[in-house]
């Protein structure tokens, strides 16, 4: 595959997306690339740089999408290759697509299905040093932040948690048209591909579109890098031919790739921002740890568009964000401030977090988990009734402690773009 010419941007057909999807940049900082930017989209705003919060099949664990959008939350993300394991995406577009089907009525995004046909697939991947597009990021951390449990583990356990059962989503074989893999969920072959992708996004029409891609692992020599970086830009280039053909007031982002292989990552923006996509996702193995990461990530942005959205796909922890914001990066996600919370971690405003099973916390009876928040939980109930949920592994812990954190984090990310309007940042 890739060894076939790649599409050039003569190939497409004429594509405008402006009359349902807007880009603005509001406030370029005058200290950094940080900028505040703006998507309008049919179903909402996004306000940027923003964190997007992971509802992996049409929900943020343990909050229902009402409660998720009363937290401030202006974009979910819902994965394309657990909606097609775990639900009819035909009856989803029958429903009216996911916005009326989960009763979302913001902006959605959904991704490929790629990272996890790849991830899942290969074990490997989840055992090397990549920083996590989920590994460190989102690992199970213990009430004392010292606690890492392997990602691999967690999410063997979590989908095993959704299924009753557990399969292994292996690989069965890759060509050209795409992927073929086992369900986690019943074993059944599944096959998704570049044509296959869209066509499922279509029918859970979200707001933002992600075309078909491969995940290689972070210890892959360079010439398998490179091949495998021909073969994502032809799925890319078929995926937004297919998406052109039937746009459905959807826009759809490129994936750049490349490894921490800088000119590979120059390579890879150079074409696909010539083709018509209507904004940059970041994806792939990004570095080894926060500094790899971040030293890769300054040397390729100033080569991203500006006069386009981006999004760093699978980072979303606070100390990623607070680096990578002055790059000019615009929108992040993982399930970060709800995982803390299912594991007894309390954010606050100020971007620090405390364990809620100390003991001192059961005598705080007129004390809401952060003075001064307006979510839900802390306008309710007081801080030693959730110590006390906690401590009775009660389940509406998990959802009241959810719902705290991720409004913290959209405060924390409203902070951000306010700081970059003075050009403090």
């Amino acid at each position: 595959l890739h060894k076939k010419p790649l599409p050039l941007p003569k190939d497409f057909p004429s594509y405008d997306s402006s009359n349902y999807f807007k880009f603005e940049v509001i406030h370029q900082s005058k200290k950094s690339n940080a900028r505040v930017t703006r998507i309008t989209t049919p179903n909402g705003i996004i306000n940027q740089p923003n964190f997007v919060p992971v509802g992996t099949i049409g929900s943020i664990k343990f909050l229902d999408p009402v409660h998720t959008k009363e937290t401030k939350s202006q974009l979910m993300f819902v994965n394309t290759y657990h909606m097609v394991v775990n639900s009819n995406p035909d009856l989803i577009e029958k429903a009216g697509g996911l916005h009326k089907f989960i009763n979302y009525q913001n902006p959605i995004i959904t991704d490929s299905g790629g990272f996890q046909v790849f991830s899942m697939g290969h074990p490997e991947l989840n055992n090397n040093n990549n920083l996590d597009l989920t590994n460190e990021v989102d690992a199970e951390i213990d009430v004392n932040n010292s606690k890492i449990t392997n990602q691999a583990e967690i999410t063997k356990r979590e989908l095993k948690g959704m299924s009753g059962k557990k399969y292994p989503g292996s690989i069965i074989s890759i060509t050209d048209e795409g992927v073929t893999f086992r369900s986690y969920k019943n074993g059944n072959k599944i096959s998704l591909g570049p044509v296959s992708s869209v066509q499922y996004q279509k029918k859970l029409g979200a707001d933002i579109i992600i075309p078909f891609d491969e995940l290689p692992p972070y210890h892959m020599d360079e010439q398998k890098i490179l091949e495998s970086l021909q073969r994502t830009h032809h799925w890319e280039a078929i995926s937004l031919l297919e998406h052109i053909k039937d746009p459905r007031k959807q826009a759809m982002y490129c994936v750049t790739h490349g490894g921490v292989n800088v000119e590979m990552r120059k390579q890879s923006i150079n074409y696909l921002t010539s083709l018509p996509f209507d904004g940059v996702a970041i994806g792939g193995s990004i570095g080894k740890d926060r500094q790899e990461m971040k030293q890769l990530l300054s040397s390729i942005m100033p080569f991203v568009p500006k006069d386009k959205p981006n999004h760093l796909l699978g980072i979303g922890d606070l100390e990623s964000i607070d680096s990578l914001i002055p790059l000019g990066i615009d929108s992040f996600d993982s399930s970060y401030p709800t995982r803390l919370a299912r594991h007894g971690n309390i954010l606050l405003t100020d971007g620090t977090s405390f364990a809620i099973k100390r003991d001192e916390n059961q005598y705080k009876l007129d004390q809401p988990l952060e003075k001064g928040c307006d979510c839900h939980t802390c306008k309710n109930y007081s801080m030693a009734y959730i110590f006390h949920l906690f401590k009775s592994n009660e389940q509406i812990y998990f959802t009241l402690s959810s719902q705290h954190n991720l409004r913290v984090m959209n405060k924390i990310m409203e902070n951000y773009r306010n700081k970059i309007l003075a050009d403090e940042i």
